[in-house]
């Protein structure tokens, strides 16, 4: 790779930088190139050189977030219980992130399929520590709804004030889970 390259680089890694900041501050909804431009003091132009449009900046924000699970889950433990703290450990470092790509779809965007094939990676770590069989696709989709269901309770707050320990909750949900289907 050449130095502009590099550069080109640099340029997009810090331009979703803000727009990680951007989405912990006003949501997904409110992303705004022009306004990461002004931060980085380019104009608005200048940056559509890097990213065509919000589409191509929150598809690039997608892929990087479900790159980071892949990466989690690939090194994660074999059992159901390990691979839930993983997923938890990884979206309770990174809420916006996780609710980028499980929370509520971001209003007039639509992901091209390849988005999808990373996402996909995914849940083919959790169908193979399922056991990886056709039964393995319904344990796996459970131990998912389960998982996803405490989590976004959880990162949504919806817990505070209940003592509740959501880390107990997602072991009750996926122990329970894996002692029915005999894991």
């Amino acid at each position: 790779m050449g130095p502009r390259e590099r550069y080109r680089e640099q340029v997009r890694d810090e331009v979703k930088q803000h727009a990680w900041e951007q989405i912990a501050t006003a949501g997904v909804p409110a992303l705004s190139l022009n306004a990461i431009a002004k931060q980085m003091g380019m104009s608005g132009p200048a940056l559509y050189r890097y990213f065509a449009n919000r589409d191509e900046l929150i598809t690039a924000l997608i892929r990087d977030a479900y790159q980071s699970l892949v990466d989690a889950v690939s090194a994660s433990e074999t059992d159901v219980l390990g691979l839930a703290g993983v997923i938890r450990e990884w979206a309770l470092a990174d809420p916006q992130r996780y609710l980028l790509i499980y929370g509520t779809p971001v209003p007039g965007y639509h992901a091209p399929a390849d988005t999808t094939a990373i996402s996909d990676q995914v849940m083919q770590t959790v169908v193979a520590t399922a056991g990886g069989s056709a039964s393995a696709v319904h344990r796996g989709l459970l131990f998912w709804t389960r998982l996803h269901g405490v989590l976004s309770l959880e990162l949504a707050g919806h817990f505070a004030g209940m003592d509740v320990d959501p880390a107990a909750l997602v072991t009750e949900e996926i122990g329970a889970l894996a002692d029915r289907t005999g894991q």
